[in-house]
This record gives C-alpha cells, sequence and structure tokens, in this order.
C-alpha cells in the first residue's frame, strides 16, 4: 500500500495511488492528498434581457416573496461537493446566506443511493411490451413495465433488489444504465415480448429502430369528441383506430347531437358505450398502437342503412396514419384519394399531438446518512420537510416528496445540470440532494450550527458557474443547459 492513500467516500474505501482515481472516478490521490474530481457547482440566474451571468456574490435580493430557493441568488447544489460517508459526519457543505434580513442556509450531500431508480415516460402509441416484463440492458433486467397512462408507457427501472439483490452483473448493468439515463445519455433496452427501445431524457424514443414524432391527441373516442364538428357534413362515417378505445362518429355521442345518421358500419371488436369499442385488434406497433396495417380488417359486413357511394374516413390517434374509402355496389369500402376537404381535419389532429418524448424521473429515498449529515436527530428533518419548513431540491431541480414516511423524492433529470450523478461500485447511484430552510429553524432541528459557513466564505471554491435558463417550450428543451 506505499504510496497509496485510503478514500472513505463510499463503502468501497479504495486505496488510490498517486496520480490515479478511485473506482468510481470521483476521487483521486493528487500528490498524496484526496481530491474531488468533479467541481463544486452553483447555480446562478441570468440578468433579464442579455443572458448574461450575474457575477457570484454580486446578485442584489428583492423583497422575499416566500419562495425558498431564491432564485434571484446563487443556489449551491450539491453536485461535486462530496458525501457524509461513513455517515456520522456533517454534510460536507452547510451554506449560509442573508435576504432583507432573513438568514437562509441551504445543506448539500452528493447522497450514495442503493435505495433509488428511475421512472421513466415514454410518450408513444407503439407497444413495447406487457405490463410487468422485465426491461433488459445487456441481457440483465433492470426493471419491469408498468401500466399505460394516456398517450404514454411507463417503466419502473433500479431499485434496491436489482442494484443489489442480484448477480454482480445484473447490479453493475443496472447502475450503469440508471447512471447514463440520468445523465441524459441513450440507452439501448430490450423487453421480453415486446419491442427493442433506446431511450435519452428529453429526446423522442426509438421502437424497433424508428423514431417516434407524436404523442397521441387522446384515444379514438376523445378524438371523435374533438373533432367530430369538422367532419360534420364533409363525410359520413369516421373511425378513429386505437389500441384502447376505438371511436366511431356515428355511433357516439358526439355524432348523435350533431344529427349524423347511422351509417349501418360493424366494429369487430368488444363494445363498451355507443360509439366506443375496446380490444378492435391486438397492441403492436401499428394503426393506433394495434398490431394492423390494414384499418378495414377491423370492420365486419355492412348493414342496413349502408348504401353505395357512402364515405367513410379512417385514422389514427396521432393523424400519421388514415385512408378514405368509398363503398361500392357490394358495400364494400374501397379506398381513393383523400378529399382536400378532409386533409385540414387530419393534419389538426397531427398538429394537437405534442412530440413524442422520453421523461426520466429520478427516484430515491433519502436515508440515515443523508438526514444525519443535517442533523444530530434525524427524524426532525423528516418531520420538517412534511411540515414545508424544509424545502428539498436535487441538483437544482425542484422535487416531489411522496407521502407517508420517510423522504422518499422523485425530481426530473432534464433540470440538472449535465452529469450531476455519479456512482460507486456497492454498487449505488450517487445523486445531489440540498435542503433550503430559514437559519432559526435550522437551529431549531438540531442542526450542525458549528459547521455552518457563509456563502462569502466559500467563494474560493466554485469551480463551475450554471446558468439556470427557463424550460423551453415541450419538445424542444435544450439538453445541454449549462
Amino acid at each position: 500500500m506505499k504510496d497509496k492513500i485510503r478514500c472513505d467516500a463510499c463503502p468501497v474505501m479504495c486505496y488510490i495511488a498517486e496520480d490515479r482515481a478511485g473506482a468510481c472516478d470521483r476521487y483521486a490521490n493528487e500528490g498524496g492528498e484526496l481530491v474531488r474530481l468533479d467541481p463544486f457547482t452553483v447555480l446562478e440566474a441570468a440578468k433579464e434581457g442579455d443572458g448574461q451571468v450575474v457575477p457570484f456574490l454580486e446578485l442584489e435580493a428583492g423583497e422575499w416573496d416566500g419562495d425558498l430557493l431564491r432564485t434571484d441568488r446563487p443556489f449551491i447544489t450539491a453536485i461535486g461537493a462530496g458525501t457524509t460517508y461513513p455517515d456520522y459526519k456533517p454534510a460536507p457543505f452547510i451554506v449560509a446566506q442573508d435576504h432583507d434580513g432573513v438568514d437562509m442556509v441551504t445543506i448539500v450531500t452528493e447522497g450514495i443511493f442503493s435505495y433509488c431508480g428511475a421512472k421513466v415516460k415514454i410518450d408513444t402509441d407503439r407497444y413495447l411490451g406487457p405490463e410487468a416484463a422485465p426491461v433488459r440492458v445487456d441481457g440483465e433486467p433492470i426493471g419491469h413495465v408498468m401500466t399505460a397512462e394516456y398517450g404514454s408507457q411507463m417503466l419502473s427501472l433500479g431499485g434496491v433488489h436489482h442494484l443489489t439483490g442480484g448477480g454482480k452483473k445484473e447490479g453493475r448493468v443496472t447502475c450503469d444504465a440508471l447512471l447514463r439515463l440520468c445523465n441524459r445519455e441513450a440507452v439501448e433496452m430490450s423487453i421480453d415480448g415486446g419491442a427493442d427501445v433506446v431511450l435519452q431524457a428529453g429526446r423522442p424514443p426509438v421502437v424497433n429502430g424508428e423514431e417516434e414524432h407524436l404523442m397521441r391527441v387522446g384515444c379514438g373516442s376523445a378524438t371523435i369528441g374533438m373533432f367530430a364538428k369538422q367532419w360534420h357534413g364533409l363525410v359520413d362515417e369516421v373511425v378513429v383506430v386505437d389500441d384502447h378505445i376505438t371511436g366511431v362518429l356515428s355511433e357516439h355521442q358526439a355524432g348523435k347531437v350533431l344529427g349524423i345518421e347511422p351509417t349501418g358500419i360493424k366494429i369487430l371488436g368488444h363494445k363498451s358505450t355507443p360509439g366506443r369499442y375496446f380490444r378492435v385488434a391486438e397492441p403492436g406497433t401499428g394503426w393506433g398502437g394495434t398490431n394492423i396495417l390494414d384499418p378495414l380488417t377491423i370492420l365486419g359486413p355492412w348493414r342496413a342503412p349502408a348504401r353505395p357511394g357512402l364515405t367513410l374516413l379512417m385514422v389514427s390517434t396521432t393523424g400519421e396514419q388514415y385512408g378514405y374509402y368509398v363503398l361500392d355496389a357490394d358495400l364494400r369500402p374501397v379506398q381513393t384519394d383523400l378529399p382536400e376537404r378532409l386533409r385540414q381535419s387530419v393534419e389538426r389532429i397531427a398538429e394537437n399531438c405534442e412530440p413524442s418524448m422520453t421523461s426520466v424521473v429520478f427516484m430515491g429515498g433519502a436515508g440515515g446518512s443523508l438526514r444525519a449529515g443535517v442533523t444530530e436527530n434525524p427524524v426532525r428533518l423528516t418531520r420538517s420537510v412534511r411540515e414545508a419548513v424544509t424545502n428539498v431540491t436535487c441538483g437544482g431541480a425542484e422535487c416531489y416528496i411522496w407521502p407517508g414516511g420517510g423522504i422518499t423524492f422523485m425530481a426530473d433529470v432534464t433540470e440538472m445540470p449535465s452529469n450531476a450523478f455519479g456512482y460507486v461500485p456497492t454498487p449505488a447511484l450517487v445523486a445531489p440532494i440540498e435542503f433550503t430552510m430559514r437559519l432559526d429553524d435550522y437551529a431549531a432541528l438540531g442542526g450542525h450550527m458549528g459547521q455552518v459557513r457563509r456563502v462569502e466564505e466559500i467563494a474560493g471554491e466554485i469551480e463551475r458557474r450554471v446558468i439556470k435558463t427557463p424550460p423551453l417550450r415541450p419538445g424542444k428543451r435544450d439538453a445541454s443547459r449549462d
């Protein structure tokens, strides 16, 4: 062990040779001193109009409006701060700032999260796989498919059972996939009994090699309701094909209210309520998230009052697939060119669809080591979070705190600076977490008051500054943001 130093930043306790980094690539031996490789990060606001960063420590504070983060001031994040391991140590940075006579304090730590994962929302009609099906990376299970939500499909990835409860390869692959996802990198995955996907936060999903473009405007029934008036008088019948609820204009209540006459159409599916059909086909990557390529396969024989010359529009819930048909003398639909009078309505369906997007939300539980870094009596921190006395952020991003016990939180990774996450080979993810409150409230909950430093004292330790810009419009988010 000559010329090596031992790192105590995580349970691995690496011995690091001079000029080498530890297994996590976050700490290194520099001349016999343990140094942090990633820079300590502070978020700073930009001046309105010119987009220039206001110099650190020179921001003017206005009247406090209840915003605990004080977006008009430099915000100390936990990115690059270091950890509290072996858990009894105070948080690496406990920083106080004064604003109009109100002393605020932010306590920051890079938490080692064995109990963490990611919830992934994928905006697409395409069938990804059955619920509860394993999601795999390099053949290893890293999570599973959750329930489908409105226009989106959900994955639950990571968690302690995949990180530490399986084989060594499963834990390593899970940790690596979570790290890349949370740092907004692309990850290739396969779903048992379903699709191969490439997912990247803030980017469209790629399903079976095809990049998705649009999120459905609604289910087939909702689409009928939204656009019925625009079809009235221009076409006799409209069918919106959907894996969940296929809509039929003439039978739908919207059609009834508009006085649209029955057409004699027959849908091969399970009728729910008038004009609404379930299970017209199996899930897939075809029309409306079904497995069909020819929409006529969901139609049975036409009945009275069907007549030759009756017109039919069939369209998907994104407007990407459509067909226009006219019944012949044998009451069989014959495809013809889409009339210009209907083109606007089809294009409007697509116009009302939002861009297909992949959203990655980090989810973790702030356990004993994190809370002990804030106060010697950790339960007081939990209670102060519950009472909204303490605000929790993750790399500067607002968090949703789950109800119930503990501090279980979720945060959108696209609201954080790039490379906000790290890892340790235990395996576990390293994520930033910040607790912000009034200084007198911090003292009341038994905080480490002897470790509080004024923001002016740490100015020389700031190595990187990040411009916190407002979110762009959906589908056009700038993924760099720093």
